[in-house]
């Protein structure tokens, strides 16, 4: 579903905002909602965490976020990104995945303290302004760090939409899964293929009506009514091809029947851990890293062209996140899918995002009954989906066409995230970009630079060695302060060994910004001088 918006007025979301754009607002909400309810009952049990977690989440993050950030059109929530986090420090904390329900019930506080202090760590980041060092992390690292996670989600919820439940390593349940096929518990088994043939087969639906509901509501409508008929929440049983598979409730989602029995509190005494401190670092950077990239994504197709205060979006997060996890909720980032589809349902303010919160609030209140229906199978099936998105073949040819440097951090990224853990193999990946820049003959941090002066108002900045994402940072304080005065400016990289990618994106957005106010600012360069 996709509304073209009137460019002629620019919406904000203040109190004006509020009252001229209701309808189109309360509208997408809804829409969103919808296609929350699913993600945010899945990513909560694949994280470890209660099914109701992920809905607090999302709650907080639409009735209390909104009224901090300045982001118009990001729906704030639990995202995929963060399962491997989450789930890792559960499991660190003791988690036995419904062996030991105490000792399960006891990791869930411990990471909810970590939680609460990662929350306050990222409204420190945000006071102080450092949304900024995003351009410290390569690109491809980052990519290599989103397709590890999308990889380590298929390897962990694949056995959950075959009906199983074994343990094991990413790469050896990935090695599994033939083996998953074919020991599969039919009935759950076949409500979890089901689902994913729904929403992969969304796209070809023509019919505009059936078009109205998102994939992820439209699977549920089909496979709740399923598994009620295939009866898999009923104690028991059944025989199939002279083999016995069981059938009960842990094959069906489980919310408190009151809501605010559920509200859980925090347990601080893990915080200053090994593991408490690791997973502190963890949601804090990692979370910040893919909140900031999300908002950015989002400001780059928003219809009106508003731009977010970066800072101030890490800080509305960073409260949320902070208050969420003190009841019992995941850690949430600005989530791009969800964001994407706010923007095709016609958004025009950040209320959006309320109104979307509200829903979730409203209905798991009134209907928990109806939520508690869902097999595990089908919320499987969309984590499946999400982790392919995430580490497609697409995704792999579209780094490789960027250049064989990127690629190269981008594997080692994959492979250093899947052999040890997120820090560790982000940390690989970014090493490994710093030894091809010294093979190239750049230094990290320092910018090799001379600047001229000219009698005209211009400016010639002279740039030599190699200018990468850890240059930019200098380079981007040059650049800003010759347009606060006024200045055209010429980027020379003639003389340079190579501009990395990212680097030149980001002068282009410069050029952009200086065009739109009257100034100029251009590039300088040889073919060769941008590689990567």
């Amino acid at each position: 579903m996709s509304m073209s918006p009137d460019l002629t007025e620019i919406p904000k979301g203040n109190l004006n905002g509020f009252k001229t754009h209701i309808k189109h607002d309360v509208l997408s909400g809804f829409l969103v909602f919808l296609i929350a309810l699913p993600l945010c009952l899945g990513i909560s049990l694949a994280s470890g965490y209660p099914a109701v977690a992920g809905i607090f989440t999302a709650i907080v993050g639409g009735l209390v976020a909104t009224f901090i950030s300045n982001s118009e059109l990001t729906i704030k929530g639990p995202a995929a990104g963060l399962i491997v986090i989450a789930l890792g420090c559960v499991q660190e904390f003791g988690y036995t995945g419904g062996v030991d329900p105490e000792k399960d019930y006891q990791a869930y506080r411990l990471a909810l303290g970590v939680g609460v202090v990662a929350g306050v760590y990222q409204i420190i980041l945000g006071l102080f302004r450092v949304g900024i060092l995003v351009n410290l992390f390569p690109k491809a690292a980052i990519h290599g760090l989103l397709a590890s996670i999308g990889i380590i989600i298929i390897s962990k919820q694949f056995p959950v939409l075959m009906g199983l439940n074994p343990q094991g390593s990413p790469l050896e349940l990935l090695a599994g899964i033939p083996s998953f096929v074919i020991n599969m518990n039919p009935k759950v088994g076949f409500i979890g293929i089901m689902g994913v043939i729904i929403v992969l087969g969304y796209g070809y639906i023509k019919n505009p009506k059936l078009k109205l509901i998102p994939a992820p509501m439209l699977m549920l409508l089909i496979t709740v009514p399923m598994g009620t008929v295939l009866a898999i929440g009923v104690e028991g049983s059944y025989a199939f091809n002279n083999q016995i598979y069981e059938l009960g409730q842990k094959f069906l989602v489980n919310v408190p029947g009151n809501l605010l029995n559920a509200v859980t509190f925090p347990d601080f005494s893990g915080v200053t851990t090994e593991t408490g401190i690791k997973y502190t670092v963890l949601f804090a950077i990692i979370g910040s890293l893919e909140g900031i990239l999300s908002a950015k994504a989002i400001d780059g197709i928003d219809p009106w062209g508003r731009k977010t205060n970066l800072d101030r979006d890490l800080l509305a997060t960073g409260i949320a996140n902070t208050l969420s996890a003190f009841i019992g909720g995941l850690p949430m980032i600005s989530e791009i899918v969800r964001s994407k589809a706010n923007i095709d349902n016609g958004a025009r303010t950040r209320f959006a995002n309320f109104y979307h919160g509200m829903f979730l609030l409203i209905c798991v209140a009134l209907i928990p009954s109806v939520i508690n229906l869902t097999p595990l199978a089908a919320l499987a099936a969309l984590l499946v989906i999400t982790g392919y998105r995430l580490a497609s073949p697409q995704e792999f040819i579209s780094v490789y066409r960027e250049g064989k440097d990127q690629f190269i951090v981008f594997v080692a990224t994959i492979f250093g995230v899947l052999a040890t853990d997120l820090l560790k193999g982000l940390a690989i990946g970014i090493g490994v970009r710093i030894v091809i820049h010294f093979i190239r003959g750049g230094s990290i941090f320092r910018l090799n630079a001379k600047i001229i002066h000219e009698r005209d108002q211009s400016v010639t900045i002279f740039l030599r060695g190699s200018i990468i994402f850890s240059s930019w940072i200098p380079l981007r304080q040059h650049i800003q302060r010759f347009f606060e005065e006024g200045k055209r400016v010429t980027l020379d990289i003639t003389e340079t060994k190579l501009m990395d990618r990212r680097v030149r994106s980001r002068v282009d957005e410069w050029a952009k910004k200086f065009k739109e106010n009257g100034l100029e600012l251009s590039v300088r360069a040889r073919m060769a001088s941008i590689d990567e």
